[in-house]
């Protein structure tokens, strides 16, 4: 009962963590310039050195593409619905009649901020070697950093979830092959 508890009050934070990313998120840090003829706008950061080299970024990976429905339907058992993109997360739900899942994909800043109140809340963490630079599992989750970039994949499932090690920890190294 305690698991459930505070895997409620995770989600909780999560959604009031990603309420506030969003508001913060268009707040300055690039300027978009008009395109030159027949070209695309171009990106110009207002901070930092010009002489930086490009990185991945959360913005730049998007979250649908690293985990398809095909393969959330796998880690769920289930049938899905499409994925629902919302600035750096991704949602497959399962249909109103049932059975109850849900895969969540979050990326960048949120992604490790799940990660970091996982590790508040005293979750057991396996780590998992040989999957991008850094990555994690929970009993629902998987927190994976490649390139930089933190990526973490959450299954809502009403089982044990002993039956969901396996196919989280499929799903990460997927994901980790795809930054």
């Amino acid at each position: 009962m305690k698991q459930t508890h505070r895997s409620r009050w995770s989600g909780l934070l999560l959604a009031g963590l990603f309420g506030l990313t969003g508001a913060v998120a268009g707040c300055g840090g690039a300027e978009e310039t008009p395109p030159a003829a027949g070209g695309a706008p171009e990106v110009v950061a207002t901070t930092g050195s010009a002489a930086a080299e490009p990185s991945p970024t959360a913005a730049a990976v998007d979250p649908c593409a690293l985990v398809s429905r095909q393969e959330a339907e796998q880690l769920a058992g289930t049938r899905l619905e499409d994925g629902q993109p919302v600035r750096e997360t991704c949602t497959y739900v399962g249909p109103v009649s049932g059975p109850t899942a849900q895969v969540e994909v979050f990326v960048g800043d949120g992604a490790k901020k799940f990660l970091d109140i996982e590790r508040d809340l005293g979750h057991e963490l396996r780590p998992l070697a040989g999957v991008g630079d850094e990555a994690y599992a929970s009993h629902e989750a998987v927190f994976v950093n490649g390139s930089g970039v933190w990526v973490s994949v959450r299954l809502v499932r009403l089982n044990d979830p002993a039956e969901n090690r396996a196919p989280l920890e499929k799903v990460a190294r997927t994901v980790a092959g795809r930054l």
